[in-house]
């Protein structure tokens, strides 16, 4: 290698360390400090940007969401390291199904093999998680659903950590159909009007036995919510980051419970 190059080589190796070690070091600082104060209960996640992170570097689409499922992955190890027991994540919207046909069908085969390896996942076992999916299961393949059913079933008595799929998931279409039951119940004389309150709407969802969730956070750049938990966030703290799902860092999601801890909760008052 010529003098120059090497020289240019060894400085963007040494700069390149650097980086790193200083990443590392602001890493363990920020946890220390996040792990000093409460952390919330329950964090909903809105992944977004697995098709632009693709197309960026040069990937499928379907690269793009294996490269999203991994990175859930990480999250939540990074949850049951803060303590916080329950996640829930926007996996696939109702309006999900208008994409490319083939891209719907990757992602459901990717939901089969996924549901039955978490039905298996020593991790889930070990740490006593239970899985469930929040959402519209006539809209899904009887594949996916025998996944589901699999895992769900796998992890039923667990209760040290929820991990909640929302899938084939649209909040009002979730109101609607808690509408629909409640209407049902009056018709049927089981419901009288006068005791239709909050409490009364939240145990019609699917949801009923969570709480609401404490911070929702959604990457990528945008900053709407886009017909997730509608009900269940009127009180939620909200946290925007620029960052594509798969390139989302556990500094980026410390800094996202750090902006809730620094945050007052008044729900309403």
């Amino acid at each position: 290698m010529e003098p120059l190059k090497e020289a240019t080589a060894i400085k963007s190796e040494i700069s390149r360390v650097i980086a790193n070690t200083a990443y590392q070091t602001y890493e363990k600082r920020l946890l220390k400090e996040v792990k000093e104060n409460e952390v919330p209960h329950h964090v909903a996640v809105i992944m977004d940007g697995n098709r632009r992170f693709a197309k960026e570097f040069g990937l499928t689409p379907t690269e793009g969401h294996i490269k999203g499922k991994d990175k859930l992955e990480e999250v939540l190890d990074w949850c049951m390291e803060l303590g916080v027991k329950v996640l829930t994540v926007y996996a696939f919207s109702t309006e999900n199904f208008n994409r490319d046909v083939d891209e719907v069908s990757s992602l459901m085969q990717m939901f089969e093999e996924n549901f039955y390896r978490l039905a298996k996942d020593e991790r889930v076992h070990r740490n006593g998680i239970r899985v469930r999916v929040l959402g519209q299961r006539d809209l899904l393949p009887d594949s996916v659903l025998k996944a589901i059913e699999v895992a769900e079933g796998a992890t039923a008595g667990y209760s040290n950590f929820y991990y909640n799929l929302a899938t084939a998931y649209g909040s009002r279409q979730e109101i609607i159909h808690a509408i629909k039951q409640i209407a049902q119940h009056v018709k049927d004389g089981n419901l009288e009007v006068s005791d239709i309150d909050e409490r009364t709407f939240s145990n019609f969802l699917y949801t009923a036995d969570l709480p609401d969730p404490d911070l929702i956070l959604r990457t990528s750049g945008e900053e709407r919510i886009s017909n997730f938990l509608l009900w269940q966030l009127a009180y939620s703290e909200l946290y925007f980051t620029d960052v594509y799902w798969p390139g989302f860092r556990k500094i980026d999601f410390l800094r996202a419970i750090r902006s809730y801890q620094l945050r007052q909760r008044r729900f309403g008052k």
